[in-house]
């Protein structure tokens, strides 16, 4: 019996270590033509996105045909046929089709085009030009994932079809071309949380830089309202006006969206249990930690756990 104990103890470890390997994001390795500085690729079957994974290189993805769920960092949503994403360096993310799309049910096999670049592709200093600020703004973004909607999202589409026929010069025109659209759109919806993807933004504001950057350090332990004020060197109420003429929201709400992605973080690693990732995400109690959690990503903590590892 003892014997039994161990063995069946022994495979629940391996089966946990197993998940955990599974829910991490693998690094992967983006192929292009030698002659090309860049991939364009037009996919009917999503055999590339079957692993939430990550890359160097920013994505601009056009869902033509097809549908399932979209993990994009922390943010766990679902995609339909005519959906334009644009996600950044290193962002972990993957799309789950529906069997529908994936087994050709009918001849429904999705419709997929994709580009995939570098942010330094056409040089080191492209986008530190003072002409490229829109350029330089907008992949900053990227890094939380970006849907994008709006007037201009057709012209971006229309600009990717031709992306794949293109040659030359021209491929790299219409590249900026599209990036400019985006730029301009008027409905650009961030899908991960900054805690998550704790994004540095090019912060001039030196306060505000000061701000986030003890908020970042310190999180996991209570920061009062006087201490943070005082980084800022202003008056508490001063503070709270301050904050939210800036960001358009409170400094606990920024605070709070800082821990729901550390413990989404922690959710997707699956190496601690939920009331470890409650406090190691600087909440004080776990029922504080599941009203906060469900109240930005729609989910309680266990389920948000379960559909990634589901996928």
């Amino acid at each position: 019996m003892a014997n039994f104990l161990l063995a069946r103890d022994f495979r629940t470890q391996q089966c946990k270590g197993l998940n955990a390997e599974r829910m991490k994001p693998q690094l992967l390795k983006i192929s292009k033509n030698p002659t090309q500085s860049f991939s364009v690729r037009h996919d009917l079957k999503p055999s590339m996105n079957n692993k939430f994974h990550y890359h160097p290189e920013v994505e601009l993805i056009h869902f033509v045909k097809g549908r399932g769920a979209q993990f994009v960092g922390d943010s766990i949503t679902d995609f339909q046929s005519g959906d334009l994403v644009l996600v950044g360096s290193n962002l972990p993310h993957y799309w789950r089709f529906d069997e529908s799309f994936t087994e050709g049910e009918s001849g429904n096999y999705a419709d997929v085009r994709v580009a995939h670049f570098s942010e330094s592709f056409l040089g080191e200093y492209f986008l530190n030009l003072p002409e490229n600020k829109p350029l330089k703004d907008l992949l900053e973004k990227a890094k939380r994932g970006i849907k994008v909607e709006g007037k201009n999202k057709k012209k971006v589409t229309d600009i990717l079809g031709h992306m794949l026929k293109a040659e030359g010069t021209d491929r790299i025109i219409y590249l900026i071309q599209a990036l400019l659209e985006i730029s301009k759109c008027d409905q650009l919806e961030l899908l991960s949380s900054i805690g998550f993807s704790q994004v540095k933004e090019e912060i001039t504001n030196d306060r505000i830089k000061d701000i986030y950057d003890y908020t970042f350090a310190n999180f996991r332990n209570k920061i009062h309202l006087e201490e943070i004020a005082d980084i800022a060197r202003i008056s508490p109420n001063s503070f709270c006006r301050y904050f939210k003429s800036f960001t358009q929201k409170t400094y606990s709400q920024f605070l709070t969206e800082i821990k729901v992605g550390q413990a989404c973080k922690l959710l997707i690693d699956n190496r601690l249990n939920i009331k470890q990732v409650c406090y190691e995400s600087g909440f004080n109690n776990f029922a504080s930690f599941h009203k906060c959690f469900k109240g930005i990503t729609g989910k309680s903590p266990l389920t948000y756990q379960k559909e990634f590892m589901a996928s």
